[in-house]
C-alpha cells in the first residue's frame, strides 16, 4: 500500500517498487508535487496497478546513442552478418544525429515522425525505409527490456515518392537488364577487346544469375566439370575493396545455398581460364596466395566488386549500349532470358536462390521486348483466320459500296 504524505504545500506518495537486483534490498518509487491528497492517491494507485501488471517502466537516463550502441552489440551477438551489422550501423547514424543525446523516454511519436519526414526530403524512399527499420529494431529492443513504455516508431507513416512523367520515361529508357541482342554485343566486346578474365566474369554472371558476391567467392572446388554443375554456399564480403580485408560469409538466405547446372560454353571458358590462371600462379609463385579462388587477382586474392564494376563500365564504352548497367543487372538479364525460354517461375526461384517465390515474381517478372513481341505474334497467329475474315469483309463491303 502506498504511503501518502504532505511535503511542504504539496502532496506526494512513496510505494514499494520491488527489489534491487544487485543489492537485494527493497526499492521505493516516489513522486511529489501533487496539489491535493486525492491526486497523490490516484497517481499512487496507477503506479501500483502498472507495477503489479508488469507495465511500469522505471525512469531512465539512457540516451538514444547509448541505447543504439548497446543494441548494435546485441545484434551482432545474435549472429547477424557483418554486412548486415554494418548496414544497420550506417543507417542508424542518421537517427543518432537527431536523437543522439535525447533521453529515450523523451522521444515522442511526433518527434520521430518529424525526423522521418525530414529524411524523406533528402533520401530515397528505400533508404528512408531502411533507416526506419533499423531504428524500429532499436526501440523494440528498449521496449522488450522495459526501458520505454511505448515504441515511438510504431505505426509511423513513411512518405511515398510519387513518380512524375519524367521519372516514368526515365525508367523505361534506363532498363536495368540487357536484351539478348545487347548481351551478345557486350560479351563479344569482352571477348575481342576485354582483358584476361573479362569474358568469363560476365558470361558467368549472365549465364548463372549469381549475385556478384557469390561469384567472387567461387572456388575451383565448387565446379563439377563432369556433371556441369556449380555449388553456391558462400559470398564474399569486402566493403572497403581492400584485397586483404575480404571475408567469406554464408549466403543471403538458406535458399541461397544451391547447386545449379551450367552451360557447356561456360564449362569451356572455365577450363581455358584455369589453364591461364595456373600459368599466372607459376610465374608469380613467390607472392601468389593460392586459396583456390576462380576470380582472383595476379596475387591470388579474390577480385573486388569495384574492380569488376570498373571493367564493366570500360567495356560498355566499346558498345552501342546506352543503359545504366551494373554487375547486378546481369542477374536481371539472366532472369529475363529464362522467362523468354519459358522456364517455369518455380525453377527460376530455385536457380536464383530466392526463399520466397513472391520475391522472384515481384522483382524479376520483367518481360523482355522479345517476349512481348512473341506474345503479340502468338496472339496474331491465333486470331489469323478471324482477322483475315474481318479484313476481307471490310474490303468486300467497300467494293460493293463503290459499285453502287
Amino acid at each position: 500500500m502506498a504511503y501518502i504524505y504532505k511535503r511542504g504545500n504539496k502532496w506526494a506518495y512513496r510505494a514499494y517498487a520491488g527489489k534491487d537486483p544487485v543489492t537485494g534490498k527493497d526499492k521505493q518509487a516516489s513522486k511529489s508535487g501533487f496539489l491535493t491528497k486525492k491526486d497523490a492517491q490516484l497517481a499512487a494507485a496507477l503506479f501500483e496497478r502498472q507495477f503489479h501488471s508488469g507495465e511500469y517502466v522505471e525512469p531512465s537516463a539512457i540516451t538514444f546513442e547509448t541505447l543504439c550502441n548497446d543494441w548494435l552489440k546485441h545484434y551482432l551477438s545474435q549472429g547477424a552478418k557483418e554486412s548486415s551489422h554494418r548496414a544497420r550501423r550506417i543507417a542508424l547514424t542518421h537517427v543518432v544525429n537527431v536523437f543522439g543525446q535525447t533521453l529515450i523516454q523523451k522521444i515522442t511519436k511526433k518527434a520521430y515522425q518529424d525526423m522521418i519526414d525530414d529524411l524523406s526530403s533528402r533520401f530515397s524512399p528505400n533508404y528512408v525505409s531502411s533507416i526506419h527499420t533499423s531504428a524500429n529494431m532499436v526501440f523494440a529492443y528498449a521496449h522488450e527490456n522495459k526501458l520505454i513504455k511505448e515504441v515511438p516508431s510504431k505505426d509511423v507513416k513513411l512518405p511515398k515518392k510519387k513518380k512524375t512523367v519524367a521519372d516514368l520515361e526515365k525508367d523505361s529508357i534506363n532498363e536495368k537488364f540487357l536484351e539478348k541482342e545487347e548481351l551478345e554485343e557486350f560479351l563479344l566486346a569482352a571477348k575481342n577487346e576485354g582483358l584476361e578474365g573479362d569474358l568469363l566474369t560476365f558470361t558467368m554472371l549472365a549465364y548463372t544469375g549469381l549475385r556478384i558476391g557469390e561469384m567472387i567467392a567461387l572456388k575451383w572446388a565448387d565446379i563439377d566439370f563432369i556433371n556441369h554443375t556449380l555449388r553456391v554456399y558462400k559470398t564474399c564480403y569486402n566493403p572497403s575493396n581492400n584485397k586483404l580485408d575480404y571475408q567469406l560469409l554464408t549466403p543471403k538466405t538458406e535458399s541461397s545455398v544451391r547447386t545449379i547446372t551450367i552451360d557447356s560454353v561456360l564449362v569451356d571458358l572455365l577450363n581455358a581460364y584455369k589453364n591461364e590462371q595456373d600459368k599466372v600462379a607459376a610465374e608469380n609463385k613467390a607472392f601468389y596466395h593460392n586459396n583456390g579462388f576462380i576470380f582472383a587477382t595476379n596475387e591470388g586474392y579474390p577480385k573486388t566488386i569495384k574492380h569488376i564494376s570498373l571493367r564493366l563500365q570500360r567495356l560498355l564504352k566499346k558498345t552501342t549500349i546506352q543503359k545504366q548497367i551494373t554487375p547486378h543487372s546481369f542477374r536481371h538479364t539472366h532472369t529475363s532470358l529464362l522467362i523468354e525460354a519459358n522456364v517455369h517461375i518455380k525453377e527460376i526461384q530455385e536457380r536464383l536462390g530466392h526463399s520466397d517465390i513472391n520475391t522472384t515474381m515481384d522483382i524479376y517478372a520483367h518481360m523482355t521486348k522479345n517476349v512481348k513481341k512473341e506474345a503479340s505474334n502468338k496472339f496474331g497467329d491465333l486470331m489469323k483466320d478471324l482477322s483475315k475474315n474481318l479484313i476481307e469483309s471490310k474490303h468486300e463491303q467497300k467494293h460493293e459500296h463503290d459499285i453502287n
